[in-house]
């Protein structure tokens, strides 16, 4: 890494203590951008990076519940409004019991790049809670939203900060929240959240965005090498809304996806993931792949373990931050593997993205990669904004046209800064220096 950035880095990390993962998001970034300063001196002039990698604004609050038993419950609310030089703060909210503000930085940090490569007028943010969703019921999951939002409503707005869903947030908690800010403030202002339901303000394609565009980013980058996903062998991790529709946007493609996973396990289905099975099982009664794979027959399931013990072609991390490490991705190199796109946001270590590029895979970070989700959002941003709603065609084909101007930004920046290939640096540049050029403009703020 070049001397100057090290500087900053190290100010960075110290002034950031005990936040793994955004150090880890910090310093994958640094080590692409030496090449811009060289080009650039005046980015190092305005202390340009040193004010990216400080939010604008980090909220932290509690929330108070009761659980159905009557007891009250606790959890910690975040939300991180990182950059708004490109546009109102836009990133989704996590609920997890891992989430800390550590994970919310990393969450956001990764976001401004991910916002400025899809071309849009959007900046970063990141929000969530330490809630567990999961097995709590329906009213559970009310009251938690209703407290989370009746904070939460203050910081946000449709020019303001735009949330979105992320792990542990989908349509019925966009629901509760959405609900929870209109009784608040008394306005239906459609454009504050996206994800909305389609009856109510959301934009169609929206569920299948991120696995529909982590797939077309993918095909892309096996296009520069006269492959597509035609006959390859898949495999992807979680079984989540991301993971699902990756599944059947690769299927309809030609692929034969064989393997995915959940928190328990996961499943190797030879003939190819019974997708509709699968949405039953996971989005319908909240169940398990041992399910999937009880209803399915014929399968093998594995209880624990790595699904990237499984033999693949094209590898779909879908699940969350870190599940591929280098061991896992030097098992999935020596069976075969062309080509790696990321779904979920930093889903490979450190270690994991080396062992790909040393081996000549190609690779596409999250923030390329699965940045069809939030490009989506602005999309229903849009639609809310001129009281209009597009048909499934048009909005899939914009965000095909913004998928593929992705990894063409990608692509080129990689090309001009003389290393072809190298995805990770085409867009960690090509997203630095769309923010970096606003922030100049818009003086010392």
């Amino acid at each position: 890494m070049d001397a100057r950035l090290e500087a900053i880095r190290d100010t960075v990390l110290a002034r950031n203590p005990g936040e793994a993962e955004f150090h880890q998001a910090v310093v994958e970034v640094f080590e692409s951008l030496g090449p811009v300063h060289d080009r650039h001196p005046e980015f190092l002039e305005a202390a340009i990076l040193e004010r990216l990698c400080e939010p604008e604004r980090q909220i932290i609050f509690r929330v108070p519940w009761t659980d159905d038993a009557g007891r009250v419950q606790i959890n910690r609310g975040f939300r991180v409004e990182f950059n708004s030089a490109l546009g109102p703060y836009k990133g989704g909210l996590r609920f997890h019991p891992s989430v800390y503000l550590g994970i919310v930085k990393f969450l956001g940090f990764e976001q401004i790049f991910k916002n400025a490569l899809t071309g849009m007028p959007i900046g970063g943010g990141k929000g969530g809670s330490d809630f567990d969703p999961r097995g709590r019921s329906d009213a559970e999951v009310m009251r938690f939203c209703q407290s989370f939002m009746t904070e939460l409503y203050r910081h946000i707005g449709e020019y303001t900060d735009v949330p979105a869903g992320d792990i542990g947030v989908g349509g019925r908690e966009i629901g509760y929240l959405f609900g929870q800010y209109k009784r608040i403030t008394n306005r239906y202002e459609s454009g504050v959240l996206t994800g909305k339901g389609i009856s109510w303000g959301g934009s169609l394609v929206r569920p299948e965005a991120t696995g529909f565009g982590t797939v077309i980013f993918t095909q892309e980058m096996l296009k520069t090498r006269g492959s597509s996903f035609d006959g390859q062998r898949v495999v992807v991790s979680g079984s989540g809304n991301v993971a699902i529709n990756a599944i059947a946007k690769a299927q309809s493609l030609g692929a034969t996806v064989v393997a995915c996973s959940d928190s328990s396990g996961y499943v190797v289905d030879e003939a190819g993931i019974d997708v509709a099975l699968l949405r039953e099982v996971k989005e319908v009664e909240r169940g398990r792949l041992k399910d999937y794979a009880e209803r399915r027959g014929g399968v093998s399931y594995v209880d624990g373990g790595s699904v990237w013990d499984v033999d693949a072609t094209v590898a779909l991390p879908c699940a969350t931050q870190n599940e591929l490490d280098g061991d896992a991705a030097a098992r999935l190199v020596r069976g075969g593997l062309l080509a790696v796109g990321e779904g979920a946001n930093m889903p490979s270590t450190r270690d994991a993205v080396a062992v790909f590029q040393d081996a000549g895979v190609l690779f596409g970070p999250g923030k390329a990669a699965n940045a069809g989700g939030v490009a989506t959002s602005a999309l229903e941003m849009q639609q809310n904004a001129s009281r209009d709603s597009w048909s499934f065609e048009h909005t899939e084909e914009r965000l095909t046209e913004i998928m593929v101007g992705i990894h063409h930004r990608c692509a080129s920046t990689a090309d001009e800064y003389g290393q072809p290939g190298n995805y990770v640096l085409g867009a960690n540049i090509g997203g630095f220096v769309k923010v970096a050029d606003a922030m100049l403009a818009q003086g010392l703020i």
